[in-house]
């Protein structure tokens, strides 16, 4: 037996994450909240804004939009997680309330989703005007507030519960596991819409609400401590932001890295309301075979994190490998273009894989340049991870709305012939997006050009020490 554990320690991974305070079975129950929120990911980011574009025949300006909701509240979760660190209650609890609130908001909106979806689509008759578009709303945000809750604050209970020296791999272990989640679930839920009807959509979007709780609470079951608090402590005035926000936007390179990833970002996002819609109407990909390239995105992801994660830990400069990612993005969307023409469904899963691939790469090292820049006064690492965060967060919602917009209007103007004979297609209104990310990817180079420059006078503050190193655990889903 004792061999066999030795075994287990070398060869199993995130064996070594467990620990007399997070034992291997509690923390195991804890990361099932992250395949919960991957499952909900794959719903509002996969499945359904391809059954509103192809099924329900919903402009993709308003899809974009509807998608780009839930991504627009990620700038609140700094505020999340600051209000469960400084939580007052007379048990003690922090975290479990943020995780139990953001599972019911989870819940509330992927319940009335489908129903809004309907709506939205045409089927159901009314005389209200705009309900679908404000009742679809609502379902989204609703999802993506629940969604950010609970991650958040899960995020941070694991991070509570863990060692010092364990909490690297615990919260490693929780990123895996939301991809984990995504992959499994954008097969499931393809395997189920295979044949796709109104009915059955209703059954897997509410079935998927009632497992997303259900996991939730499993997860939940006595895994924070009580610790009742005084009048006195709970009377306490909390710490403030503001004057820690200050010191860091004043530390040097922080506006241009930020600009880097705003840019960067908006350019491996704007295809996200439309790849799914590319492959169906394009591609004549079935829901079941579109779906699944989600699950090709999350493995590309992984990749790219892997290799990150390598390079970083022997001493690669940060910049560079998000510049690596940049060329990795501008090949991804150059294989997806010439998919249409070559009719290649390999080629299109090949160049979603690679989109992963890129922006994984490209996110993991732009938040190392973060981690390792220069802190002053107040300014420290839980703030640039907010700053990253709200940076990347916000050119994801702005990009994906923009995306089905572009995809819209210059596809209407392709089809009208404005645009001329050659370029009376339907690709031609994806076309235009995707050479629109080519051309912000190198954008962002020329963002990230005077950052590398930089490496001579400061490349003690891009590459950390053994013990500051940047791991899969830093990475904020």
């Amino acid at each position: 037996m004792s061999r066999l554990r030795q075994i287990s320690m070398q060869y199993m991974p995130f064996a070594d994450a467990a620990s007399e305070t997070l034992p291997m079975g509690q923390l195991l129950r804890l990361s099932l909240f992250q395949v919960s929120v991957g499952m909900a990911s794959v719903m509002l980011l996969g499945t359904l804004n391809r059954v509103m574009i192809v099924e329900l025949s919903v402009p993709a300006m308003i899809v974009a939009v509807m998608i780009a909701l839930p991504v627009l509240i990620a700038p609140f979760r700094a505020l999340l997680g600051f209000r469960s660190d400084t939580h007052r209650s007379a048990i003690g609890w922090k975290r479990v309330p943020y995780i139990w609130f953001g599972s019911l908001w989870q819940f509330g909106g992927l319940a009335v989703m489908p129903f809004a979806l309907l709506v939205l689509g045409g089927d159901v008759v009314h005389q209200i005007p705009f309900a679908g578009e404000v009742l679809a709303g609502l379902a989204f945000v609703m999802t993506g507030l629940g969604m950010h809750m609970t991650q958040t604050a899960g995020l941070a209970l694991a991070a509570d519960r863990a060692t010092d020296e364990t909490r690297p791999r615990v919260v490693a272990l929780l990123y895996v596991m939301f991809l984990v989640g995504m992959g499994i679930s954008a097969v499931i839920i393809g395997a189920l819409l295979t044949d796709y009807t109104s009915l059955r959509l209703i059954r897997v979007v509410q079935g998927a609400a009632v497992v997303g709780i259900a996991l939730n609470l499993l997860a939940l079951w006595k895994q924070e401590q009580v610790r009742p608090m005084s009048r006195e402590e709970r009377a306490a005035p909390r710490p403030r932001f503001g004057d820690a926000w200050a010191d860091f936007v004043s530390g040097g390179r922080a506006g241009r890295l930020l600009v880097c990833v705003f840019v960067g970002t908006m350019a491996f996002n704007m295809q996200d309301v439309l790849l799914e819609p590319y492959g169906g109407e394009i591609l004549g990909l079935s829901v079941s075979s579109t779906t699944l390239l989600t699950a090709m995105w999350a493995i590309g992801a992984l990749g790219g994190f892997a290799l990150a994660g390598r390079q970083l830990v022997r001493g690669s400069n940060a910049y560079r490998l998000a510049g690596l990612g940049v060329l990795a993005g501008v090949l991804a969307f150059s294989v997806v273009i010439f998919a249409a023409p070559m009719n290649s469904s390999a080629m299109f899963f090949a160049g979603a894989g690679l989109i992963g691939f890129g922006g994984g790469l490209f996110a993991v090292a732009t938040l190392t340049a973060a981690m390792t820049m220069p802190a002053q006064g107040a300014a420290g690492r839980g703030l640039a991870l907010g700053a990253w965060g709200a940076a990347q967060a916000t050119a994801a919602g702005i990009s994906i709305a923009l995306g089905g917009g572009l995809s819209d209007w210059i596809g209407a103007l392709a089809m009208s012939g404005a645009l001329g004979e050659g370029l009376m297609t339907p690709s031609a209104g994806y076309s235009f997006v995707y050479h629109t990310e080519i051309a912000l990817l190198f954008v962002t180079l020329v963002v990230l050009g005077p950052l590398v420059r930089t490496l001579p006078q400061s490349s003690s503050n891009l590459h950390p020490s053994e013990s500051a190193r940047l791991g899969l655990a830093d990475f904020p889903t």
